[in-house]
């Protein structure tokens, strides 16, 4: 038969170890020595047994001790694998385990973590179902999208053996003020936009110029994008959390000491709210009166639902104070970690230094494709196209809801975006609820993950996502989920 395990286990040759002593010593050195390494999957009981003549019994002790002590972790259904551990020298020289969170403290760094859950990223399909922010590429251009980038890479390109500029390539920074000029009425020219690495590298940036570390106050939506604040408490930042409602923002309940909002107006995450109108106004007006700055976070204003919906803030901004961030996670596919600022002028040189001193300007042929898909009239196309797909999603959510849902949970129907947001009926049952979410509307999240402050009188609900989730699989999760309610 062959060896189970990829180096010797020797017997106690004496016999005076009892066995399943001898393998769990064995098994254990292999682990601290990293002859087994963090994630390797041990042999089934079963197998070891059989390879080495000795009953399955033991070998269940000796796994159980190591699984005891923290060397080994188990799954139902599932191998036993070796555990994520620290490996550091005592002073007699022997290696002994050290939990990676031990060493947490060492570093010295606003990380943001405490109190902000890490954003759930699906990997997989199987994954997705009500995930949050998750478009659908099965209709993305990919063979267009393919040529294009095949011909960007071409060393035929003028300055293809360049550094491209670190406010982005010229012709892609054009492309993107006329898109969002057409598609969000943003009121731009080609100089006034910064690329990015996504709108994560965005706010990164942002929060290097405009945030004064220990001293400057900002003020962020609760709930809110925890990633957004974990950027900010990175640069030093005093977060202020500002309740939401119906219409957005509490404007009224800034302080007038805060110097930086920042906002998510057109499709409030995660409660999928557009900031009214006398909102809007009410928080340029509070800007000009204390000398503030508005981060405009619009990640998915691209799909707008209904007859009339709202510009983007910027379009109302005449005093230069709204910095305007995007993101083609959405249009497109996460995967291309392509966004932008729009700025005002007086922004955009201390910016493009920042961008110079993160990533010298990014990647050029990348970039070009992209301008070329803009400018060819193809990411409006698939926008539009999307847009009535994400709309049938939205409309068949917010039914399913309605009918099997009703006792427990009210939806509230977006303006824009690929999710939308529901509220509990009884808040005395939101634990029990938001329990069955996790498990009969896989993806789906409650509200309350998103909170800054836990005493918020907000976040009392489940937010669903429809990006990546056809109409059938959107009934009978609904169903699912309200024949568990039911019965539980």
């Amino acid at each position: 038969m062959e060896p189970v395990f990829e180096f010797p286990l020797e017997p106690d040759k004496r016999g005076k170890t009892p066995l399943a002593q001898w393998l769990h010593q064995r098994l254990r050195a292999a682990i601290v020595e990293q002859r087994l390494r963090a994630g390797a999957r041990l042999p089934s009981t079963r197998r070891v047994a059989e390879a080495y003549g000795i009953a399955r019994n033991t070998v269940i002790a000796a796994y159980d001790l190591l699984m005891a002590e923290g060397f080994i972790v188990t799954r139902p259904g599932a191998a036993a694998e070796v555990a994520e551990l620290a490996f550091a020298r005592n002073v007699g020289g022997r290696a002994r385990p050290v939990r990676l969170a031990a060493a947490a403290p060492l570093i010295d760094w606003h990380s943001g973590a405490a109190g902000t859950p890490r954003e759930r990223h699906p990997t997989s399909p199987t994954s997705r179902g009500f995930a949050l922010g998750v478009p659908d590429h099965r209709w993305f251009p990919s063979d267009v999208w393919r040529r294009l980038l095949l011909r960007s890479a071409s060393l035929a390109l003028p300055n293809a053996f360049d550094y491209p500029p670190a406010e982005g390539r010229p012709l892609l920074r054009a492309a993107i003020a006329e898109h969002v000029a057409y598609s969000r009425a943003v009121v731009c020219a080609e100089d006034d936009v910064v690329v990015t690495s996504g709108a994560q590298q965005a706010f990164d940036l942002l929060s290097r110029v405009l945030v004064k570390s220990g001293r400057t106050k900002v003020a962020v939506e609760n709930p809110g994008y925890p990633p957004l604040r974990a950027a900010l408490l990175a640069a030093g930042a005093q977060l202020v959390p500002i309740p939401v409602d119906d219409e957005g923002l509490i404007v009224e309940r800034l302080p007038s000491d805060v110097r930086l909002v920042c906002v998510t107006p057109s499709h409030q995450f995660p409660t999928g709210v557009a900031m009214s109108l006398a909102r809007r106004q009410a928080l340029l007006d509070f800007a000009r009166r204390n000398g503030a700055v508005i981060i405009e976070d619009d990640y998915d204003g691209e799909f707008r639902y209904g007859a009339h919906p709202l510009d983007a803030l910027q379009t109302l901004d005449r005093e230069e104070r709204v910095v305007y961030v995007g993101t083609f996670s959405k249009s497109m596919f996460p995967s291309l970690r392509l966004g932008y600022v729009v700025a005002p002028p007086w922004l955009i040189g201390a910016l493009a230094s920042a961008k110079l001193t993160a990533d010298n300007g990014g990647n050029a042929a990348l970039q070009e494709a992209l301008a070329r898909f803009i400018l060819d009239g193809r990411l409006a196309q698939h926008a539009r196209a999307m847009r009535k797909r994400y709309a049938s999603r939205r409309d068949a959510l917010l039914q399913a809801i309605e009918r099997d849902l009703g006792p427990w949970l009210t939806p509230v129907s977006p303006s824009a975006g690929i999710h939308l947001y529901a509220r509990y009926e009884d808040r005395r049952q939101a634990r029990r609820v938001a329990s069955l979410a996790r498990v009969h509307a896989g993806g789906a999240q409650p509200v309350s993950d998103f909170l800054f402050e836990r005493e918020s009188s907000t976040g009392a609900g489940i937010a669903f996502g429809f990006g990546c989730i056809d109409e059938p699989d959107i009934e009978r999760s609904i169903k699912r989920f309200s024949r568990a309610l039911s019965h539980s």
